[in-house]
């Protein structure tokens, strides 16, 4: 019954016969189970580490009340496999990658998988996301994929997938482009994700997309401006590549911060927090006109207002001025 708890057979009968007689002395025990003493006194020992039986007296020993000692047992028990598994549980990883590392130098061809057709490209893009466990990094650009509904992504629809992510405890670090805030209001989400746990940057402009998971698998696109061909780059020297690129970009692009709220009546609107952002992050009138909901004329009426509010000329100079007052 006890085996379960690592307990072997004679240490039970050694346990049992303890709570049947009571305290007992090792020459007792010895001969009510027909066992070689030294083989009853490593028992108990064994007992006394579990915290079975307590020794009372030079080779005496009695039971510890099983309703008391057997479920704190148990307790033990759980949380040593409890932790014993996770350790496994983080080899895998390890022995998923030494395999894969196996299985190239025989197979050059696994380094990649090459997936053409958008039903195919869209399946695995999911499989490998739902997969996440602890970063996602992105060169964020258009075309988009199309969500596993066959619908377009949406404001809501993005604020919950990475809200999952990071709650989850995903490292989750984009690098956009201006193309990158097409939709009304994704430049408002991606501000809202920052003050949520993502980290944002933005550069004028990225060649080409990119996704990196869990740093051990990367998706490129083939062909820049359809997003029907895939290669899904697996560990490897490519892999390690495609990380340091990542890497220099994420470096040479400008943080996106979430707005400071107003204090007084001095210091700018969210709105106008967020309008500086964009012309800081390089948006153009009309991009921030589709951000803000507004018509272009309006947008820019709205530059020329907060530039001449700061006494500044150009848009470099109105974004430098608000960083320098500590807005932006």
């Amino acid at each position: 019954m006890l085996a379960a708890l690592g307990i072997k057979e004679f240490e039970e009968n050694v346990y049992r016969t303890l709570l049947d007689q009571g305290e007992q002395g090792v020459a007792e025990l010895a001969a009510a189970l027909g066992a070689p003493s030294s083989r009853v006194r490593h028992a108990l020992a064994r007992l006394t580490a579990l915290e079975l039986v307590r020794r009372i007296a030079p080779g005496r020993y009695r039971p510890v009340e099983p309703l008391t000692a057997v479920p704190a047992l148990v307790s033990r028990r759980r949380v040593e496999m409890e932790s014993a598994l996770g350790r496994v549980q983080e080899e895998v990883a390890d022995l998923a990658h030494a395999y894969q590392v196996g299985r190239l130098r025989y197979d050059p061809g696994r380094l990649v998988e090459v997936l053409s057709g958008r039903n195919a490209v869209n399946q695995r893009v999911d499989e490998l996301t739902r997969a996440i466990s602890t970063h996602l990094w992105v060169l964020d650009r258009p075309p988009y994929l199309e969500r596993p509904d066959g619908e377009s992504d949406t404001n809501e629809s993005e604020m919950a997938r990475t809200r999952a992510m990071i709650g989850r405890g995903v490292e989750v670090r984009s690098v956009y482009c201006p193309e990158s805030m097409q939709r009304s209001g994704r430049f408002d989400t991606v501000v809202k994700l920052v003050a949520l746990g993502e980290q944002a940057r933005l550069l004028p402009n990225l060649p080409f997309k990119l996704r990196i998971m869990d740093r051990k698998v990367a998706l490129v696109p083939l062909v820049g401006g359809i997003y029907d061909s895939l290669v899904v780059v697996h560990p490897s020297g490519l892999l390690d590549a495609l990380i340091e690129l990542f890497e220099a970009y994420w470096r040479r692009a400008t943080p996106i911060a979430r707005p400071a709220r107003a204090e007084s009546r001095d210091e700018p609107s969210e709105d106008d927090l967020l309008l500086l952002q964009m012309l800081k992050a390089g948006l153009k009138d009309q991009a921030i006109a589709r951000q803000l909901g507004v018509s272009a004329r309006t947008a820019t009426r709205r530059i020329a207002t907060i530039m001449a509010r700061l006494g500044t000329e150009t848009r470099f100079q109105a974004g430098a001025e608000a960083a320098a007052r500590g807005w932006i």
